[in-house]
């Protein structure tokens, strides 16, 4: 389990396509301690858990490997990255950590695309767009889980919603970086799909 609080932000300095192209095996660079990444952990890149599968450090910086997998590939941005891609990294959370942003689980349920971008001052705010199936869970003030970066919906209207990301969140993750037509991943949030299934259930 995630907060969708970012710790560093990490680039993917190889790939490599294996199984046909079914499998990608990253190496990413990253300026956490060695020491604190044992093989089998999970990382959060970009919003999908990934399990480190090796470490190391070389020429002064802290690397780690993990796979992504076909249905990865198939429902997240994954399928786009390549050498040199930042990616916004979290660590699991511990019991007794600090839970600053929501509960994310680092199971992106899709691909969200970007519709605008409005710079305010010191702030910026997007418009995006989701399908019908993951829109119906999204509500105004809610919380949301944007390229694993937690968030909270501003507006919705149908397919689209809006957020607005303040200085200190586009000053330490990738959101800076955002640009119309760009594809983020999404993950929404728990509690809504719990609610929604009771409901039908009833």
């Amino acid at each position: 389990m995630f907060t969708g609080i970012v710790t560093d932000i990490g680039e993917i300095e190889s790939l490599k396509a294996v199984a046909q192209g079914q499998l990608h095996r990253l190496r990413i660079v990253c300026r956490y301690d060695r020491a604190t990444i044992a093989d089998g952990a999970s990382i959060a890149c970009n919003g999908v858990c990934l399990t480190v599968v090796a470490s190391g450090v070389e020429g002064g910086k802290t690397w780690f490997d993990v796979d992504a997998a076909a249905e990865t590939l198939g429902m997240t941005t994954a399928k786009h990255w390549d050498i040199g891609t930042k990616l916004n990294l979290e660590r699991a959370l511990k019991i007794g950590d600090e839970l600053g942003g929501h509960i994310v689980a680092g199971h992106a349920d899709g691909i969200a695309t970007i519709r605008s971008r409005e710079d305010l001052p010191d702030m910026a705010r997007f418009e995006l767009d989701t399908t019908r199936e993951l829109a119906r869970f999204i509500a105004p003030k809610g919380s949301i889980t944007l390229d694993g970066v937690s968030l909270t919906v501003n507006t919705v209207k149908d397919t689209s919603f809006s957020v607005l990301i303040i200085p200190h969140t586009l000053g330490v993750t990738t959101l800076s970086s955002w640009r119309a037509s760009s594809e983020v991943n999404i993950e929404v949030d728990l509690m809504a799909r719990y609610a929604a299934r009771l409901t039908e259930m009833k």
